[in-house]
Formats: structure tokens, sequence, C-alpha cells
């Protein structure tokens, strides 16, 4: 097998989890692209994203246009990064939550290496979830199953022909924290598969994405975030899982944002109980376990809490050591 040559672009850490495979592999990462570097933190300070880390700790050159498009608001940018790929020798362009369109251009220039020299590692079982969440959306929407899909770039957003396509399922406790991690991996294993099967000049099908079951992963709004106890508990148990790590889930208790990071549906659990006699948003129990929650129907316990300006930790800790009782309701 002749190794390959290989473009990364990629940004945050799916990408960076994804492309420790393949810097462990035989192929040869040549150029990563990725984002300009970000203010983060509190002082605001420029970081560097996880894929640009991680490329430099291998001295692999590094290229971050702001935008692609020629002719769109940054030109110069795409004009000098169209010159430097243009340049350069290299077999395969691997896309892995870059965060920009790809367009035309960069699209012909790698189809001239060979008819799959453009591939995208995709955290869904396309054509379910295509866009930018699909890991929140899946757990959100309450799926038993996601998984990976490596497939052919093509113009549209997430539509192109698919390689390879592997299942994962989808635990009761996980947050898309959990899941991204082992899709991540699924992911950067599944890429190797799929440029050793190249670099092996081995047949390769493509497969059209079916036309129904379509589905998009919008992108989160923080506007989602807030917790509404006027749901089913089990709503309200995917929405709180889902937005964790980011933006986390959010109550008001005495006027202070509550941020709920892990919780469970108990409902199934709660022997005796009916939530007729308590309001949505109504503390009913707290014990060694966390702090049970009231919703419009079932009960949600929460696992892991934040108070504004305070650090993480287990609900059953916080209720220790702050003035929080059964019969307080959250959301007010």
């Amino acid at each position: 097998m002749k190794p390959l040559k290989v473009i990364y672009a990629g940004t945050p850490e799916f990408a960076a989890i994804a492309m420790e495979s393949l810097l462990c592999s035989e192929h040869q990462i040549i150029l990563v692209m990725t984002q300009p570097d970000r203010p983060a933190g509190r002082g605001l300070k420029l970081q560097a994203s996880q894929v640009k880390q991680k490329a430099l700790l291998s001295d692999i050159p590094v290229i971050q246009p702001t935008s692609l498009r020629l002719d769109g608001k940054f030109p110069e940018e795409a004009a000098q990064a169209k010159k430097i790929l243009e340049n350069l020798d290299f077999d395969v362009l691997v896309v892995a939550a870059y965060g920009l369109i790809l367009p035309v251009w960069l699209l012909e220039l790698a189809h001239k290496r060979n008819k799959i020299a453009c591939i995208n590692i995709h955290a869904s079982l396309l054509p379910r979830w295509r866009g930018a969440a699909p890991i929140h959306r899946a757990i959100w929407s309450g799926d038993l199953q996601t998984g990976t899909t490596i497939m052919k770039m093509e113009e549209g957003l997430d539509t192109g022909p698919i390689i390879l396509v592997e299942p994962l399922n989808i635990q009761a406790l996980d947050t898309t924290a959990s899941l991204h991690d082992r899709l991540a991996l699924q992911g950067g294993r599944l890429l190797i598969e799929v440029l050793d099967k190249i670099a092996n000049q081995e047949d390769i099908k493509l497969t059209p994405q079916a036309e129904e079951g379509i589905t998009y992963a919008e992108k989160i709004k923080k506007t989602e975030a807030l917790i509404d106890w006027n749901q089913e508990a089990f709503l309200i148990d995917r929405q709180i899982r889902a937005l964790n790590p980011a933006p986390g889930a959010f109550t008001y208790w005495q006027g202070e944002i509550f941020k709920v990071w892990l919780s469970e549906d108990i409902s199934n659990h709660w022997e005796g109980y009916k939530t007729n006699n308590s309001r949505p948003g109504e503390i009913v129990e707290i014990n060694e376990f966390g702090i049970s929650v009231a919703a419009l129907k079932g009960v949600i316990r929460m696992l892991e809490i934040q108070k504004a300006g305070a650090k993480k930790m287990p609900a059953q800790q916080f209720s220790k050591s702050n003035v929080i009782k059964i019969g307080d309701c959250l959301g007010e």
C-alpha cells in the first residue's frame, strides 16, 4: 500500500480526536486547514482550535482562511488559500467539522486527484441529521441509535453519496459530550478504513442517500437552553443531556441562573407519587441520589448542577451547601 498524502480540514475537538487516528496511521497529513483563532476564556485571549494545536505539536503546516469564497467578504484570503492548495501535491482532502462551506473550486481541485478525493466524516446516519448539530439533535429527539457516515462530498449540505456507515447505540444517560467522544473515535477508525481502500486501489461503492427520512440538525441556539418545566419529564431530560457540554440547559432558582448538567427521568420509578398535586418545577424530593423536580407530567432527578458563579457539583452535594428545600419551585 502506498500511503496517501492528506489535507485535513477540521476545527473542534471532534475533528481533533478523529485526526489522532490519522496521525497514527501510515497516511501523511501534509497540510491542516482550520478556522482562525478565536477569543476564548475570561480574558478573551485568542485561542487556537483543537485541530491547530494538534497540528502544531506534530509540525504540520496550517492555514486558517476566514473564508474560501472568492466572491465573499474575504476574497484575498480565499485566493491565497486557493494558490496554496493548487500548488500542493495531495491525494485526498478529508473534512471533519471544519465549519466553512467548501466552494466548487475546491471540490473540483480535489476531484482532479481521483474520483473519491474529497471525503467527509459526519456524526449521524445520513440522511438523518444533516447539518451543524447532529449529535445534539439525535439525543434531543430521543433517537435510540446514531452513528458515523463517511461520504463523498458534493455541493449540497451533507448530500453526497455514502462510502461507509456504521451505527452506534445511544445510551440512556448519554450526553452530547459522552456520545461525541464515541462518535469521534468511530469516525477516525472508519476514516482509516476508507483511506486504506483508496490507497490499495480497491473498488469503493458509492451509495446515494435515501430520499426519505431526511432531517436537518440546525445549530443550537442559546434561546433553546431555558428549561420549560411545563413539559413531560422525558422531554426535559433529553434537553438537559443534549445541551451538555454547551451551552448547558438552565432554569432559575431564587432569581438566579441555575444550570442543570446531568439528569435522569425517574417517572417510572416514582412509586406512589402523583404530579397532579405539585407545580411544574417544584422540588419534590432531596436525597443521596440527587434533587427531584416535578414536570408537567413525570419527575426529573437532577444529578449535576451549577449555581451562577460557582463550580459544577453533584446535586446531592449542592443540597447540603445551599438552602434549597422541598417545595421550592424552579423557573421562578
